[in-house]
C-alpha cells in the first residue's frame, strides 16, 4: 500500500507545481495505490574487480510493478524496468557494459517518470537533467585498468534517452524545463581501495561541453 503526498521546500503539502500543473495523478494533494511488485535476478559470477559496479561476468534483473484498482480513485498502471550488464576481461583491464530500460503504461503522476541523468545514469548531467519520460533507455560502458595494487584508472561513455516519451508525462515537466530528452557523457576517473571503503572520483563532460566532477565512497568497512 502506497500513499504519496508531495511537499514543497517548506514541507507543506502541494497539489500543483510553480507553473500551476498538477503534481499528482488525482489532482489533489495525495495519490493512493496498492502495488504488487515482482523482481527476478540472474547472475553468473566469473571475475571480480573493485570498480563502481559489482562485476560478475553477466547480470540481469527485471522488476515489474502492477497498480491494483481496489478503489476507483486508486492508480492503475503497469511499470517494468530491466538492468543487464556484462563484463569482459581484457588482459589486466576490465570492460563493463550495461543497459537499463523501462516503461510505464496506464495512470501516471509526474513523480513516477523515469529520470535520466546523474552518477548512476548518464554522467556529465545533473540528476534527471537529460530528461524524464514514460520510457527510458540508458547504456553505460566503462573500462578500468590497474595502476597499482590500490588504485585503478577508468574511462567511460554513457548515453541515455527518454525515447520521445517526455511529452507523455502529465504536465510535460521535461519540456517546460528545457530538458533535451537524450544525451551523452564521457570522461575518466580513479578507483581507490582503502581500509575505509572503495572511493571513486569521476570527471565527465556532457553534450554541451559542461564538466561535472563526482566523488563517492562505497562498500564502507565496518
Amino acid at each position: 500500500m502506497q500513499h504519496v503526498r508531495p511537499v514543497n521546500d517548506d514541507w507543506r503539502c502541494i497539489s500543483r507545481d510553480l507553473d500551476g500543473f498538477p503534481v499528482t495523478c488525482s489532482g489533489s494533494t495525495s495519490d493512493n495505490m496498492l502495488v504488487l511488485k515482482q523482481e527476478s535476478r540472474y547472475a553468473k559470477a566469473n571475475d571480480h574487480s573493485f570498480s563502481r559496479v559489482n562485476c560478475s561476468s553477466f547480470q540481469f534483473s527485471m522488476q515489474i510493478e502492477q497498480g491494483i484498482p481496489v478503489l476507483s480513485k486508486w492508480l492503475i498502471f503497469n511499470r517494468f524496468k530491466f538492468v543487464a550488464s556484462k563484463g569482459f576481461k581484457l588482459g589486466p583491464a576490465f570492460l563493463l557494459t550495461s543497459l537499463t530500460g523501462g516503461s510505464i503504461v496506464g495512470d501516471m503522476a509526474p513523480y513516477q517518470a523515469f529520470a535520466i541523468g546523474g552518477l548512476s545514469s548518464v554522467r556529465g548531467y545533473g540528476e534527471g537533467a537529460v530528461g524524464c519520460g514514460r520510457s527510458c533507455l540508458v547504456a553505460n560502458t566503462e573500462l578500468t585498468f590497474p595502476l597499482n595494487k590500490m588504485l585503478e584508472g577508468a574511462v567511460f561513455l554513457d548515453g541515455g534517452t527518454d525515447l520521445g516519451s517526455g511529452r507523455q508525462v502529465p504536465g510535460n515537466p521535461a519540456v517546460r524545463q528545457g530538458k533535451p530528452g537524450s544525451g551523452v557523457g564521457l570522461g575518466y576517473g580513479l578507483r581507490f581501495r582503502s581500509p575505509f571503503g572503495h572511493m571513486q572520483l569521476d570527471c565527465a563532460v556532457n553534450s554541451f561541453q559542461q564538466k561535472t566532477v563526482y566523488f563517492g565512497i562505497t562498500n564502507l568497512a565496518p
